[in-house]
């Protein structure tokens, strides 16, 4: 096993959360596409333990879901009383035993900490070949926190909560951040003689420390080069700041590979998202889930997408796309909405107030006016006329419509599902086509004109239309010949 690969990690998920003021979990609340859980586990998986430990107390069942989704082969242990860490990390050595080699103890409520932090305090704990190593942190308020006490050689000593420090240690601006690498074999051995005797009753893993010192094996505290990695969420205002930093490294770390990011403070990326060299991100725009945006794209101003992959050099402008795929050069907007299934060729064009669900565009095509597209498949180089309705729902069942390619959609038809247009055909503007059309042919579906003459003289009279007709014709009259 490698000196920074662990032989388990623990994430501590039990805890109820009741400042969150919520019916949701604590650990499962979410920001940048993740819940806080979630962001524990890609922690701890960047250390590829060799067995991933969850506990689970308050909210059991939907924290199990949640870890049986992100993690299947990680293994949950229960505890049923909230009685303190060190009462959590007892509950997992009588569930799987004493664990040999490193054992690494997380919290599922540190969405900051980063895998590369946790791997450096494995290293540091390898490294000095001790009993445990405290992950520990520098701060300008220490308020609230534990201290890591030293001694006048700056060696590690001991962690005294804040309600049990003297003055002089509550001045101490290095905390405890609760995180640590354990030698297994010992954990399982001091974790049995934790007590109890304190005034909130509960075991504590900082005694562990205390044991394990006492017993002459070799203790450290390891700072984070980040001190705002271990912050710990217990509220919404937490949970808020928190997705700000979050959203404010994920954005960094973009740019930094070539993408610009027009005014990242309103833009917001999932930590899943992926972006190309040379896009460009406009302001107000949101990226979320596992959308992937291709290299010289334009997306935004004020955009929302979820699941979608934009292709090279694509623009996508005031736009909401769910579950899309927006082939290269294509562009997509202002104001359309793609719903999930949509599939947009190269070069095809979405225009304003559009909407497509489950359908395919094909190259070079263009939907260009207030339309909707549903169930349907239309091929290349075709051109969709304002107002066009793809009516693909019968009530009971949906039905698709088949365009071919090299048509010409006149505005304001309705294509009435199951339908197919084919190639080089032509609908006139203002039909309801019901029929098959055949390619080449020009389907016309709508009555004919019937023009009432002086109709608004006889039915409005007195109105302003009226009297303008009466003006018009008067002037027709008056130029004809004698």
């Amino acid at each position: 096993m490698s000196e920074s690969r662990p032989a388990a990690v623990i994430v501590l998920a039990a805890g109820e959360g009741t400042r969150m003021k919520s019916r949701t979990p604590k650990m499962l609340h979410r920001l940048c596409g993740r819940s806080m859980l979630g962001h524990a586990l890609a922690a701890a998986a960047h250390l590829q333990p060799e067995r991933l430990i969850v506990v689970a107390g308050h909210g059991r069942d939907q924290v199990g879901a949640e870890v049986a989704r992100l993690a299947p082969g990680a293994l949950v242990v229960i505890q049923e009383e909230q009685r303190g860490t060190g009462h959590a990390v007892r509950m997992v050595t009588e569930a799987v035993g004493v664990i040999p080699g490193t054992v690494v103890v997380t919290y599922g409520d540190m969405p900051l900490l980063r895998g590369e932090t946790l791997r450096q305090l494995v290293q540091a704990h390898h490294a000095a070949g001790n009993a445990v190593t405290v992950l520990s942190a520098r701060v300008s308020d220490p308020s609230g926190y534990g201290r890591i006490v030293r001694d006048t050689s700056g060696a590690f000593t001991r962690i005294v909560e804040e309600r049990d420090a003297t003055p002089a240690e509550r001045a101490i601006d290095e905390i405890n951040s609760g995180c640590y690498a354990f030698g297994g074999p010992l954990l399982s051995d001091a974790i049995k003689q934790v007590t109890t005797d304190n005034a909130q009753g509960h075991e504590y893993l900082t005694d562990v420390v205390t044991i394990l010192r006492g017993d002459r094996y070799a203790v450290a505290a390891v700072p984070a080069a980040d001190p705002g990695e271990i912050q710990g969420i217990n509220d919404r205002v937490q949970l808020a700041e928190a997705r700000r930093i979050y959203n404010q490294r994920l954005l960094e770390h973009w740019m930094r590979e070539g993408v610009t990011i027009v005014d990242p403070a309103t833009t917001w990326v999932d930590a899943e998202v992926s972006m190309g060299q040379d896009a460009e991100i406009g302001p107000g725009t949101h990226l979320e889930g596992r959308t992937v945006i291709g290299a010289g794209a334009r997306i935004g101003p004020g955009c929302v997408l979820t699941d979608t992959s934009v292709g090279e050099n694509a623009t996508v402008t005031c736009a909401v796309c769910r579950q899309a795929d927006i082939g290269p050069g294509a562009s997509v907007g202002p104001y359309a909405y793609l719903r999930p299934g949509t599939r947009i060729a190269g070069n095809a064009h979405i225009g304003t107030y559009v909407e497509l669900k489950n359908s395919s565009v094909g190259r070079g095509s263009k939907v260009p006016h207030l339309s909707y597209v549903g169930d349907a498949d239309i091929g290349e180089h075709v051109n969709v006329g304002a107002g066009t309705i793809f009516a693909n729902y019968d009530g009971v069942a949906k039905h698709r419509t088949t365009i071919g390619d090299h048509v010409f959609i006149g505005s304001d038809t309705v294509l009435v599902a199951p339908l197919a247009v084919g190639d080089g055909a032509y609908t006139a503007a203002g039909s309801a086509i019901t029929e098959d059309v055949p390619p080449g042919a020009l389907g016309i579906a709508r009555g004919r004109q019937h023009n009432s003459q002086e109709w608004a003289e006889r039915n409005r009279a007195g109105t302003g239309s009226a009297e303008a007709a009466a003006r018009a014709r008067s002037a027709e009259k008056k130029g004809e010949p004698g």
